[in-house]
């Protein structure tokens, strides 16, 4: 993900920035962690996160403990992410030193990590993050002080609504929705009001997740918008009343809406309103995406559909076993078989999104700089909804 200014990268450490997948053993993980370059070194740090034996793991941890002190900032932020993933609470005093670097994906990197571990002696260090730190680590403090103490984190994030960063800010606020506090609402509800629409939209989805719909409008009108239209649909679909699923049959023919998030709302507008004015449109939609030449627009379509579950999508059936034969479908032909199992009753196999995992802004699957390009580019949008499954695709434009 780009950064947005040259000192800052906001949420450059949720994602693991140089490698993204390892074959490497691991006996040649930790020779080239010690003797490597430093680019054998961070995919070595990178690597050793997966390790599962438990006689590996001291090793790796071990290992990785060491690398906290690399020459190299990739290498510090591999060994950050990595001890994260190894939920190893013996390492937080050196995580929380890391917390200091100067380099802004280390530091963001040991927080998300002391987040993970989620033992309570990372709070107190966070919390002072999030006070006093520079802006980037002030951002990924909010979101890991939530995740080692939801109650104790109240305050603090409170406070940090007024931080004069809106990206903290916002990071603040989705936090306190996240906890679920319903005393929130009252000092989240004034944001809407916010300067900057970022924060104005962040403020809402979260008050949608504590079931407050005082920012209705400011999601209705994040549909439009490639970088939130997925949260917003999410969003509207917490909300789940019948205005949310009027707003997202708009959505199905509003180009400007990413094909990611039409499919989703096609998909929420049948679990909210299956007799619903905009249902036959929305199956349109979903029997278009399987058709798509794009294949996780195919597999959210096939994930959608067996979210209808029995009796609820007899429709897709015929269409389903026809994506199973086609070549198209040789990459999804677990998904299709639990959405058809779905189909006779049995519960489907889903890999529910939500905000973290999404293609929404600052999302490891590719948020913002992702594949977008209107509702029209792949699942047929606008044209799906007026002229049935059969048309042709769209050209692609654009996580």
């Amino acid at each position: 993900m780009p950064c947005d200014r040259s000192d800052l990268c906001y949420g450059a450490g949720a994602v693991s920035f140089l490698f993204p997948s390892s074959t490497i053993t691991f006996e040649a993980a930790l020779r080239d962690l010690a003797r490597g370059s430093w680019k054998a070194r961070a995919a070595a740090a990178h690597a050793l996160g997966d390790v599962e034996d438990p006689t590996e793991r001291r090793r790796a941890v071990e290992a990785l403990t060491g690398a906290l002190e690399d020459e190299r900032a990739e290498v510090r932020a591999e060994a950050c992410a990595s001890l994260g993933e190894l939920r190893e609470a013996s390492v937080l005093p050196r995580l929380v030193k890391r917390l200091d670097d100067g380099v802004p994906e280390v530091r963001q990197n040991a927080a998300i990590a002391l987040g993970s571990i989620g033992h309570a002696d990372g709070f107190a260090p966070l919390a002072e993050a999030l006070r006093d730190g520079p802006a980037d680590l002030r951002f990924q403090a909010a979101t890991s002080l939530a995740e080692i103490d939801a109650a104790r984190s109240f305050d603090p994030l409170v406070g940090a609504l007024d931080d004069r960063d809106p990206q903290v800010a916002g990071a603040a606020a989705l936090a306190l929705g996240a906890i679920g506090e319903k005393r929130a609402i009252g000092h989240l509800a004034p944001m809407l009001e916010h300067a900057e629409a970022a924060v104005r939209f962040d403020a809402a989805y979260a008050l949608a997740e504590l079931g407050d719909p005082a920012g209705r409008e400011t999601l209705i009108g994040g549909l439009g918008d490639a970088e939130r239209a997925w949260d917003a649909v999410m969003a509207l679909a917490t909300l789940g009343a019948t205005e949310d699923a009027d707003a997202l049959g708009r959505a199905l023919s509003n180009r400007r809406v990413p094909p990611e998030a039409t499919v989703l709302a096609a998909g929420t507008i049948l679990r909210l309103a299956p007799g619903g004015a905009h249902a036959e449109a929305a199956r349109r939609v979903l029997l278009a995406a399987l058709k798509s030449r794009k294949t996780h627009v195919r597999g959210l379509a096939v994930e959608q559909i067996g979210g209808l579950g029995a009796g609820a999508a007899e429709w897709a059936r015929a269409p389903l076993e026809k994506l199973a034969r086609s070549g198209k479908g040789g990459e999804l032909l677990e998904p299709i078989a639990s959405a058809l199992r779905a189909l006779d009753g049995a519960a489907p196999e889903r890999d529910d999104r939500d905000r973290s995992e999404g293609p929404g802004r600052n999302q490891e699957t590719g948020g913002a700089d992702g594949e977008a390009g209107g509702a029209d580019a792949e699942t047929g949008g606008a044209d799906a909804a007026a002229g049935g499954a059969d048309g042709p695709d769209a050209k692609e434009e654009r996580r």
